[in-house]
Protein backbone atom coordinates (compact mmCIF):
# COMPACT_ATOMS: atom_id res chain seq x y z
CA UNK A 1 0.00 0.00 0.00
CA UNK A 2 1.52 3.31 -1.09
CA UNK A 3 1.02 6.34 1.15
CA UNK A 4 -0.89 9.14 -0.61
CA UNK A 5 1.30 12.12 -1.48
CA UNK A 6 -0.49 14.39 0.99
CA UNK A 7 0.05 11.93 3.82
CA UNK A 8 3.74 11.69 3.04
CA UNK A 9 4.08 15.42 3.60
CA UNK A 10 3.03 15.13 7.25
CA UNK A 11 6.22 15.29 9.38
CA UNK A 12 6.95 11.93 10.93
CA UNK A 13 7.66 13.65 14.24
CA UNK A 14 4.06 14.87 14.30
CA UNK A 15 2.82 11.32 13.85
CA UNK A 16 5.01 10.03 16.65
CA UNK A 17 4.09 12.87 18.97
CA UNK A 18 0.41 12.19 18.45
CA UNK A 19 0.90 8.48 19.07
CA UNK A 20 3.09 8.65 22.15
CA UNK A 21 0.77 10.29 24.63
CA UNK A 22 -1.25 7.41 26.04
CA UNK A 23 -2.29 7.22 29.66
CA UNK A 24 -0.57 4.68 31.86
CA UNK A 25 -3.01 2.30 33.60
CA UNK A 26 -2.98 2.74 37.37
CA UNK A 27 -2.54 -1.00 37.95
CA UNK A 28 0.51 -1.45 35.68
CA UNK A 29 3.50 -1.81 38.06
CA UNK A 30 7.06 -0.65 37.46
CA UNK A 31 9.52 -3.46 38.25
CA UNK A 32 13.29 -3.02 38.56
CA UNK A 33 15.34 -6.20 38.05
CA UNK A 34 18.59 -7.04 39.76
CA UNK A 35 20.98 -6.01 41.11
CA UNK A 36 22.32 -9.60 40.92
CA UNK A 37 22.05 -12.00 37.99
CA UNK A 38 23.35 -15.39 36.87
CA UNK A 39 25.93 -15.08 34.08
CA UNK A 40 27.47 -17.13 31.27
CA UNK A 41 30.48 -15.68 29.37
CA UNK A 42 31.00 -16.51 25.68
CA UNK A 43 33.34 -15.64 22.83
CA UNK A 44 30.52 -14.29 20.67
CA UNK A 45 31.05 -10.88 19.13
CA UNK A 46 27.32 -10.13 19.00
CA UNK A 47 23.86 -11.63 19.54
CA UNK A 48 20.77 -10.41 17.71
CA UNK A 49 18.03 -12.78 18.88
CA UNK A 50 17.23 -15.23 21.63
CA UNK A 51 14.64 -17.82 22.59
CA UNK A 52 13.64 -19.54 25.80
CA UNK A 53 13.83 -23.33 25.46
CA UNK A 54 12.25 -24.19 28.80
CA UNK A 55 13.64 -24.40 32.33
CA UNK A 56 17.17 -22.98 32.58
CA UNK A 57 17.95 -23.25 28.86
CA UNK A 58 18.06 -20.54 26.21
CA UNK A 59 19.29 -20.16 22.62
CA UNK A 60 21.05 -17.10 21.17
CA UNK A 61 21.88 -16.22 17.56
CA UNK A 62 25.05 -14.49 16.34
CA UNK A 63 24.96 -13.75 12.58
CA UNK A 64 28.50 -12.28 12.56
CA UNK A 65 29.96 -15.37 14.24
CA UNK A 66 27.69 -17.67 12.18
CA UNK A 67 26.77 -19.48 15.37
CA UNK A 68 23.77 -20.42 17.46
CA UNK A 69 24.69 -21.08 21.08
CA UNK A 70 22.66 -22.96 23.70
CA UNK A 71 22.97 -21.54 27.20
CA UNK A 72 22.21 -23.67 30.26
CA UNK A 73 22.14 -21.73 33.50
CA UNK A 74 21.74 -24.94 35.50
CA UNK A 75 25.41 -25.77 34.91
CA UNK A 76 26.68 -22.52 33.35
CA UNK A 77 27.48 -24.14 30.00
CA UNK A 78 27.47 -22.66 26.49
CA UNK A 79 27.25 -25.20 23.65
CA UNK A 80 27.21 -24.55 19.91
CA UNK A 81 24.15 -25.79 18.07
CA UNK A 82 25.22 -28.19 15.34
CA UNK A 83 28.52 -28.97 17.05
CA UNK A 84 30.29 -31.66 15.04
CA UNK A 85 28.41 -30.88 11.83
CA UNK A 86 30.53 -29.79 8.88
CA UNK A 87 28.50 -26.74 7.89
CA UNK A 88 25.49 -26.08 10.12
CA UNK A 89 25.24 -22.35 9.33
CA UNK A 90 26.61 -19.92 6.77
CA UNK A 91 24.30 -16.92 7.03
CA UNK A 92 21.95 -17.36 9.99
CA UNK A 93 19.77 -14.29 10.49
CA UNK A 94 16.62 -15.37 12.33
CA UNK A 95 15.82 -17.70 15.22
CA UNK A 96 12.54 -18.67 16.84
CA UNK A 97 11.10 -21.43 19.01
CA UNK A 98 7.69 -22.95 18.30
CA UNK A 99 6.16 -25.96 20.01
CA UNK A 100 8.84 -28.61 20.48
CA UNK A 101 11.18 -27.15 17.89
CA UNK A 102 13.85 -24.49 17.44
CA UNK A 103 14.14 -22.94 13.97
CA UNK A 104 17.11 -21.13 12.41
CA UNK A 105 16.75 -19.29 9.09
CA UNK A 106 19.90 -19.13 6.94
CA UNK A 107 19.94 -16.81 3.93
CA UNK A 108 23.26 -18.11 2.55
CA UNK A 109 22.16 -21.75 2.54
CA UNK A 110 18.58 -20.73 1.62
CA UNK A 111 17.03 -23.00 4.18
CA UNK A 112 15.36 -23.22 7.56
CA UNK A 113 16.88 -25.81 9.88
CA UNK A 114 14.78 -27.48 12.55
CA UNK A 115 16.19 -28.65 15.89
CA UNK A 116 14.76 -30.21 18.99
CA UNK A 117 14.71 -28.07 22.10
CA UNK A 118 17.52 -30.31 23.39
CA UNK A 119 19.69 -29.22 20.44
CA UNK A 120 19.43 -32.26 18.17
CA UNK A 121 19.22 -31.69 14.41
CA UNK A 122 15.85 -32.69 12.93
CA UNK A 123 15.60 -31.52 9.30
CA UNK A 124 16.30 -28.77 6.80
CA UNK A 125 13.53 -27.05 4.86
CA UNK A 126 14.59 -25.40 1.62
CA UNK A 127 13.20 -22.03 0.58
CA UNK A 128 9.74 -22.70 -0.90
CA UNK A 129 9.31 -21.45 -4.46
CA UNK A 130 6.04 -19.74 -3.54
CA UNK A 131 7.77 -17.44 -1.02
CA UNK A 132 10.18 -16.04 -3.64
CA UNK A 133 13.28 -16.54 -1.53
CA UNK A 134 11.75 -15.42 1.78
CA UNK A 135 12.11 -17.79 4.73
CA UNK A 136 9.46 -18.14 7.47
CA UNK A 137 9.87 -16.02 10.60
CA UNK A 138 7.33 -17.82 12.79
CA UNK A 139 5.18 -20.95 13.11
CA UNK A 140 2.02 -21.65 15.09
CA UNK A 141 0.82 -24.77 16.88
CA UNK A 142 -1.14 -25.96 13.84
CA UNK A 143 2.04 -26.02 11.74
CA UNK A 144 1.24 -22.89 9.72
CA UNK A 145 4.16 -20.74 8.60
CA UNK A 146 4.36 -16.93 8.67
CA UNK A 147 6.42 -15.12 6.04
CA UNK A 148 7.13 -11.40 5.61
CA UNK A 149 7.40 -9.99 2.08
CA UNK A 150 9.23 -6.67 1.82
CA UNK A 151 8.56 -4.48 -1.24
CA UNK A 152 11.31 -4.49 -3.89
CA UNK A 153 13.27 -1.23 -3.48
CA UNK A 154 13.72 -0.51 -7.18
CA UNK A 155 16.74 1.26 -8.68
CA UNK A 156 16.21 4.49 -6.70
CA UNK A 157 14.81 2.99 -3.48
CA UNK A 158 11.33 4.43 -4.06
CA UNK A 159 9.75 0.98 -3.94
CA UNK A 160 10.36 0.91 -0.19
CA UNK A 161 7.55 3.46 0.18
CA UNK A 162 5.17 0.52 -0.20
CA UNK A 163 4.09 -1.68 2.71
CA UNK A 164 5.55 -5.04 3.60
CA UNK A 165 2.94 -7.79 3.97
CA UNK A 166 2.79 -10.85 6.23
CA UNK A 167 1.34 -14.04 4.75
CA UNK A 168 0.28 -17.21 6.58
CA UNK A 169 0.97 -20.46 4.72
CA UNK A 170 -0.37 -23.94 5.36
CA UNK A 171 2.14 -26.54 6.68
CA UNK A 172 3.19 -27.62 3.16
CA UNK A 173 2.99 -24.12 1.62
CA UNK A 174 0.08 -25.15 -0.60
CA UNK A 175 -2.06 -22.16 0.37
CA UNK A 176 -1.32 -18.64 1.58
CA UNK A 177 -3.45 -15.86 3.05
CA UNK A 178 -2.37 -12.25 3.56
CA UNK A 179 -2.94 -11.35 7.21
CA UNK A 180 -1.89 -7.69 7.46
CA UNK A 181 0.34 -4.96 6.10
CA UNK A 182 3.09 -3.16 7.96
CA UNK A 183 3.50 0.60 8.01
CA UNK A 184 5.80 1.86 5.24
CA UNK A 185 9.30 2.87 6.27
CA UNK A 186 10.09 6.53 6.90
CA UNK A 187 12.06 7.54 3.81
CA UNK A 188 13.69 10.78 2.72
CA UNK A 189 14.58 11.92 -0.78
CA UNK A 190 18.34 12.38 -1.11
CA UNK A 191 20.17 13.96 -4.05
CA UNK A 192 23.72 12.76 -4.61
CA UNK A 193 26.31 12.17 -7.30
CA UNK A 194 24.31 9.19 -8.55
CA UNK A 195 21.10 11.22 -8.76
CA UNK A 196 17.96 11.09 -6.66
CA UNK A 197 17.45 8.27 -4.19
CA UNK A 198 15.08 7.42 -1.37
CA UNK A 199 16.81 6.37 1.84
CA UNK A 200 15.46 5.37 5.20
CA UNK A 201 15.90 7.92 7.98
CA UNK A 202 18.34 6.88 10.70
CA UNK A 203 16.60 6.26 14.06
CA UNK A 204 13.18 5.92 12.43
CA UNK A 205 11.10 3.02 13.72
CA UNK A 206 9.20 0.20 12.09
CA UNK A 207 6.36 -2.16 12.93
CA UNK A 208 7.16 -5.52 14.54
CA UNK A 209 5.06 -8.68 14.76
CA UNK A 210 4.94 -12.17 16.23
CA UNK A 211 2.81 -15.30 16.54
CA UNK A 212 1.50 -17.41 19.42
CA UNK A 213 0.85 -21.16 19.40
CA UNK A 214 -2.92 -20.79 18.95
CA UNK A 215 -2.45 -18.71 15.78
CA UNK A 216 -2.97 -15.32 17.41
CA UNK A 217 -0.81 -12.64 15.81
CA UNK A 218 0.35 -9.39 17.41
CA UNK A 219 1.48 -6.30 15.52
CA UNK A 220 3.37 -3.55 17.33
CA UNK A 221 2.48 -0.35 15.45
CA UNK A 222 5.21 2.26 15.73
CA UNK A 223 3.29 5.37 14.67
CA UNK A 224 0.14 5.03 16.82
CA UNK A 225 2.38 3.39 19.48
CA UNK A 226 0.19 0.43 20.32
CA UNK A 227 0.06 -3.37 20.01
CA UNK A 228 -2.83 -4.79 17.96
CA UNK A 229 -3.93 -8.42 18.05
CA UNK A 230 -5.43 -10.57 15.30
CA UNK A 231 -7.19 -13.57 16.83
CA UNK A 232 -7.31 -17.09 15.36
CA UNK A 233 -10.75 -16.13 14.02
CA UNK A 234 -9.22 -13.23 12.08
CA UNK A 235 -10.81 -10.51 14.22
CA UNK A 236 -8.68 -7.44 14.90
CA UNK A 237 -8.43 -5.89 18.37
CA UNK A 238 -6.59 -2.58 18.58
CA UNK A 239 -4.49 -2.02 21.67
CA UNK A 240 -4.26 1.02 23.89
CA UNK A 241 -1.96 3.90 23.09
CA UNK A 242 1.06 3.37 25.26
CA UNK A 243 2.51 5.97 27.63
CA UNK A 244 5.89 7.18 26.41
CA UNK A 245 8.02 10.28 26.41
CA UNK A 246 9.15 11.63 23.04
CA UNK A 247 12.93 11.91 22.59
CA UNK A 248 14.34 14.18 19.90
CA UNK A 249 17.51 13.23 18.03
CA UNK A 250 20.45 15.09 19.56
CA UNK A 251 23.99 15.85 18.43
CA UNK A 252 25.17 13.06 20.75
CA UNK A 253 22.92 10.60 18.91
CA UNK A 254 24.35 11.63 15.56
CA UNK A 255 27.94 11.42 16.81
CA UNK A 256 27.33 7.96 18.29
CA UNK A 257 25.94 6.82 14.94
CA UNK A 258 28.90 8.19 12.99
CA UNK A 259 31.41 6.51 15.32
CA UNK A 260 30.18 3.15 14.03
CA UNK A 261 31.82 3.89 10.67
CA UNK A 262 35.55 3.86 9.87
CA UNK A 263 37.03 7.38 9.48
CA UNK A 264 37.24 7.14 5.69
CA UNK A 265 33.47 6.53 5.44
CA UNK A 266 32.17 9.10 7.92
CA UNK A 267 31.87 11.93 5.41
CA UNK A 268 29.47 9.73 3.42
CA UNK A 269 27.59 8.67 6.54
CA UNK A 270 27.08 12.33 7.51
CA UNK A 271 24.87 12.78 4.44
CA UNK A 272 22.27 10.17 5.38
CA UNK A 273 18.91 11.54 6.56
CA UNK A 274 17.97 11.43 10.24
CA UNK A 275 14.57 11.17 11.86
CA UNK A 276 13.71 14.22 14.02
CA UNK A 277 12.59 12.02 16.92
CA UNK A 278 13.24 8.52 18.20
CA UNK A 279 10.53 5.88 17.80
CA UNK A 280 8.60 4.82 20.92
CA UNK A 281 10.19 1.36 20.73
CA UNK A 282 13.30 -0.05 19.06
CA UNK A 283 12.58 -3.79 19.13
CA UNK A 284 9.77 -6.18 20.05
CA UNK A 285 9.50 -9.92 20.62
CA UNK A 286 7.18 -12.59 21.97
CA UNK A 287 8.08 -13.70 25.47
CA UNK A 288 7.85 -17.25 26.72
CA UNK A 289 5.03 -15.94 28.91
CA UNK A 290 2.89 -15.22 25.82
CA UNK A 291 3.30 -11.46 26.31
CA UNK A 292 4.71 -8.88 23.90
CA UNK A 293 7.91 -7.18 25.05
CA UNK A 294 8.75 -3.71 23.70
CA UNK A 295 12.25 -2.27 24.06
CA UNK A 296 11.79 1.43 24.76
CA UNK A 297 13.89 4.21 23.30
CA UNK A 298 16.17 6.15 25.64
CA UNK A 299 18.57 9.08 25.61
CA UNK A 300 22.31 8.43 25.45
CA UNK A 301 23.25 9.38 29.06
CA UNK A 302 20.52 7.12 30.47
CA UNK A 303 21.95 3.92 31.98
CA UNK A 304 18.58 2.27 32.62
CA UNK A 305 17.08 -0.02 29.99
CA UNK A 306 13.27 -0.11 29.98
CA UNK A 307 10.73 -2.53 28.54
CA UNK A 308 6.95 -2.58 28.38
CA UNK A 309 5.09 -5.89 28.67
CA UNK A 310 1.82 -5.96 26.73
CA UNK A 311 -0.97 -8.48 27.32
CA UNK A 312 -3.32 -10.16 24.86
CA UNK A 313 -5.87 -7.41 25.37
CA UNK A 314 -3.37 -4.89 23.97
CA UNK A 315 -2.95 -3.18 27.33
CA UNK A 316 0.18 -2.49 29.36
CA UNK A 317 0.68 -5.19 31.99
CA UNK A 318 3.92 -3.96 33.56
CA UNK A 319 7.08 -1.98 32.91
CA UNK A 320 10.41 -3.69 33.55
CA UNK A 321 13.83 -2.06 33.83
CA UNK A 322 17.43 -2.90 34.70
CA UNK A 323 20.66 -0.93 35.00
CA UNK A 324 23.40 -1.09 32.41
CA UNK A 325 23.91 -1.00 28.67
CA UNK A 326 22.71 -4.53 27.97
CA UNK A 327 19.75 -5.57 25.85
CA UNK A 328 17.02 -8.05 26.65
CA UNK A 329 16.84 -10.91 24.13
CA UNK A 330 14.17 -13.26 25.50
CA UNK A 331 11.87 -13.80 28.45
CA UNK A 332 10.26 -16.68 30.31
CA UNK A 333 7.53 -16.47 32.97
CA UNK A 334 10.24 -16.51 35.68
CA UNK A 335 13.28 -14.77 34.14
CA UNK A 336 14.72 -12.64 31.34
CA UNK A 337 17.88 -13.10 29.25
CA UNK A 338 20.09 -10.03 28.78
CA UNK A 339 23.19 -9.64 26.59
CA UNK A 340 26.10 -7.37 27.48
CA UNK A 341 29.15 -6.58 25.36
CA UNK A 342 32.52 -7.19 27.00
CA UNK A 343 36.00 -6.83 25.41
CA UNK A 344 36.60 -10.57 25.72
CA UNK A 345 33.20 -11.51 24.30
CA UNK A 346 29.47 -11.32 24.88
CA UNK A 347 28.22 -12.21 28.35
CA UNK A 348 24.65 -13.33 28.99
CA UNK A 349 22.82 -12.50 32.19
CA UNK A 350 19.70 -14.13 33.59
CA UNK A 351 17.67 -11.86 35.82
CA UNK A 352 14.95 -13.43 37.93
CA UNK A 353 11.52 -11.83 37.66
CA UNK A 354 9.73 -11.23 40.96
CA UNK A 355 6.68 -13.46 41.48
CA UNK A 356 3.44 -11.88 40.35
Amino acid sequence: MRIPAIARLIPIGTLLLSGACGTKPADAPDIALGPTADSIPTTLFEATAGAWLGGDRWAVLSPVNKRVVLLDFADGSATDLGQGMKRPFEGPFSLFAAGNGLYVADWALRRLTTWTLEGQYAEAIGTPEVTRGNLPRARDGQGNWYVQFNPPPGPDGSGKRDSAVVVRYSPFFSQGDTLFRLSPLDLAEVNGDAGRRFERRVFSGEDEWGVLADGSVWVARVYPNRVDWIGPDGKLKKGQRLPDRVFTITLSDREAFLRKFPPEMRSTAEKVPFSPVKPPFDEAFTGGDGMVWLEKSRVIPDTVRRYQVIGRDGRLVESISFNGYGYLLAASPEAVLVKEVRPEGMIFLRYRRPPS
